[in-house]
């Protein structure tokens, strides 16, 4: 259905246009062999017949820093990929989507080497909608017996496509076991994040978030929902989770690009307080879509105008 809807859309490849179908690279491409790759992804509102990238900067931001983590030279200015992301979506005509930049090793050969192999940007922009089918009822989450990546093994701050096995393994045990979702454990047992999403948890009325310590992506969106938070009066705590505590929370929900504001009604087959979406979930939402569809001024900041 993707594809047969995209056909006629267009990719942003190097600072050019060219159409879907025609975005196409070696199979020997190196970044697809050995995950290579590093990307971001980005989400496109709708409101009142405008349309509002969320937090574009910061995402670019996070794009270069994974690069400069990776030694990938770009060759483009966050300014320049920022118009690119804004430029494909007037081209394509899309006022909701989702937009992946990606950069990666646009080279056919065997070998991990990458010294002086071409590093091509691709900006895709795809309609989209709910990432998870159960997401207004809350879905369910089994703790994976993989645990997260830590700075030992690959850099959990960038976001890197060969960090992406680690999480699609524990979603597919997850799947199997009948489970949405899976929650990865960090090195030292701490609670770290779903596959692709943080994860918040609410105890006597505080929000609290795995810290940086556990190995986890900074999430953008997890960074919106910790200021949202503090905005509107609740105390917010980083800190390292012990996995037992999931089980006695009051309340747990993931965040992410994707996911936005998810909840989670039950861990390893136990609910989650009364197995409902809770008060604090669902306020938290609320004010996250009025944040991205630009009905609160406070924040209008973070939104980058497109149509």
């Amino acid at each position: 259905m993707l594809f047969g809807n995209m056909v006629e859309q267009y990719i942003w490849f190097d600072g050019k246009f060219v159409k879907f179908k025609n975005a196409n690279v070696h199979i020997l491409t190196h970044s697809m062999q050995y995950g290579s790759g590093i990307f971001e992804g980005i989400r496109s509102y709708q409101s009142n017949g405008n349309s509002y990238v969320f937090r574009l900067e910061d995402h670019i931001s996070r794009f270069m820093k994974s690069a400069k983590i990776y030694t990938m030279n770009l060759k483009f200015s966050e300014k320049k990929l920022a118009d690119a992301v804004v430029a494909t979506l007037k081209k394509n005509k899309l006022k909701a989507a989702y937009i992946r930049p990606f950069a990666f090793y646009n080279d056919q050969h065997i070998g991990l080497g990458v010294s002086g192999k071409k590093i091509s940007i691709a900006i895709i922009t795809v309609p989209f909608g709910s990432y998870f089918a159960n997401k207004e009822k809350g879905i369910s989450c089994k703790v994976s017996s993989w645990q997260r990546i830590n700075s030992m093994i690959l850099p959990p701050e960038a976001k890197a496509s060969g960090n992406y096995i680690n999480s699609i393994i524990a979603s597919i045990d997850a799947q199997k076991s009948g489970a949405d979702e899976a929650i990865l454990l960090s090195q030292e047992g701490h609670v770290a994040e779903g596959p692709g999403e943080n994860v918040f948890f609410v105890e006597d009325g505080t929000l609290i978030t795995p810290s940086r310590e556990a190995d986890i992506l900074m999430g953008i969106t997890r960074d919106t929902i910790i200021k949202l938070a503090e905005y509107n009066g609740l105390s917010v705590v980083e800190r390292n989770v012990h996995k037992e505590e999931m089980y006695t929370c009051d309340e747990a929900f993931f965040t992410g690009t994707a996911a936005e504001v998810t909840p989670i009604t039950s861990i390893d087959s136990r609910k989650i307080g009364n197995g409902k979406v809770g008060p604090i979930t669902s306020m938290l939402a609320d004010k996250y879509y009025e944040v991205v569809s630009g009905s609160n001024p406070e924040f209008k900041d973070w939104l980058t105008k497109v149509f």
